[in-house]
């Protein structure tokens, strides 16, 4: 009976031990997002007035046509501004996400919260990229235009359309890492002392 009692101990001290390590890795992980979750509402923040002013500027474009001379050249300094903002933006979202891929994880549940929260850092960076890339193109092309003899400055690039559309579909970003946070909170019952930075 001695024997089968010590392994019962055995066992029920393996569970305990690894509920342990996944609660130790996942208010490690929450403390990093907790620390970083001013910086990413922040981030959001920025995200939602660049688009809203690579809308009104693009609808602007598009209705008064790219200008000459000096027009011309206002526009490829805001297209030239606009993207180095989703530059920005993007690349301290790619900080955050590293800081986040460089936790050493090995429970299941932790690791899930954050390959979920790094696909979703993930997109947002793609996206900022594309407006980045369709934004440099604006740019170039009002130069482009500027060159050209005979032009009226009614027309406007073809890159201005493009970006349009992207931003017509554009959806404002969720607060991802407060979501990973509640989720860590709520499995593993971590209070706010547990994640203090």
């Amino acid at each position: 009976m001695r024997p089968a009692y010590s392994w019962l101990l055995a066992a029920a001290a393996l569970l305990c031990g690894c509920g342990g390590a996944a609660k130790r890795e996942a208010t490690e992980l929450s403390r990093i997002l907790a620390h970083d979750q001013p910086g990413f509402a922040a981030l959001n923040s920025q995200e939602k007035d660049l688009v809203t002013a690579s809308q009104a500027w693009t609808e602007a474009v598009a209705t008064g046509g790219a200008g000459q001379g000096e027009q011309l050249e206002r526009n490829a300094a805001a297209a030239d501004d606009l993207a180095k903002s989703a530059d920005s933006i993007s690349r301290e979202l790619g900080k955050m996400r590293q800081e986040i891929y460089e936790q050493t994880l090995r429970e299941e549940f932790p690791q899930g919260v954050r390959a979920n929260l790094i696909t979703q850092i993930t997109k947002r960076q793609r996206l900022l990229q594309e407006i980045r890339s369709d934004l440099t193109e604006a740019a170039t092309q009002f130069r482009a235009l500027g060159q050209m003899r005979g032009y009226k400055g009614n027309s406007y690039p073809g890159s201005i359309d493009k970006l349009a559309q992207l931003l017509q579909v554009y959806k404002p970003p969720a607060n991802v890492i407060g979501e990973a946070l509640g989720a860590l909170k709520d499995k593993y019952g971590l209070k706010g002392v547990d994640v203090s930075t």
